[in-house]
């Protein structure tokens, strides 16, 4: 895989139908935004079943490690343990495909250096209840861990990012072609990366 320039790192968003059916839209983008990072893809569309698995496959020791916590938390809950704890990792990933299939998502790329930490840094913790006060998790919605086990289901947090670089390539390549993926340059560009600004006088 080639070198990637730290200024073009890319990352992939998904607002998901929470996010969407909120009409939060306008004001995720407008966070991810002010931070300089650069639009080069978006897309309102419906993910197709096979995005949503491609997207949320997970290695054994994940499911394995996802299921015994399931089954830690339904043995405090004085509840029936009716599967292994890989079926029970299974029915976390599919939760999670089934939310992210039932309504409209807008995936999107933002390229720039450090794109995936800094997108990571405003979109905040996984679960909403513990995220920090500032973040888009943290500030727009209220769901819980302890909540969406009750009900078993994924919890409701608006939003996903990628959580590491070297996931970005596979992330981006289930939602969107090269060719819907924009090259172009940004006025503010210059301001972030050039070394010399004749144009700026003290």
């Amino acid at each position: 895989m080639p070198q990637i320039h730290p200024k073009q790192e890319r990352t992939l968003v998904i607002i998901k139908p929470d996010g969407v059916q909120r009409s939060l839209i306008g004001e995720i983008i407008h966070r991810l935004e002010r931070t300089g990072l650069k639009l080069v893809a978006s897309k309102l569309i419906m993910a197709t079943k096979e995005q949503g698995y491609e997207h949320y496959k997970k290695e054994e020791d994940w499911l394995l490690e996802k299921g015994t916590k399931r089954i830690t938390q339904r043995q405090a809950e004085n509840k029936t343990i009716e599967k292994t704890a890989r079926e029970y990792g299974l029915d976390i990933v599919n939760a999670n495909v089934n939310f992210i299939t039932a309504g409209p998502v807008m995936p999107m790329i933002w390229e720039g250096n450090k794109a995936v930490g800094i997108i990571k840094k405003i979109v905040g913790g996984t679960e909403p209840l513990t995220s920090d006060v500032g973040t888009i998790r943290g500030d727009l919605t209220m769901d819980s861990y302890e909540i969406s086990n009750l009900d078993e289901r994924c919890v409701r947090n608006l939003i996903h990012c990628t959580d590491d670089p070297k996931e970005s390539e596979r992330e981006i390549n289930i939602w969107f072609k090269p060719e819907e993926i924009l090259n172009y340059r940004l006025i503010n560009e210059a301001i972030l990366y050039d070394i010399n600004l004749d144009g700026i006088k003290e």
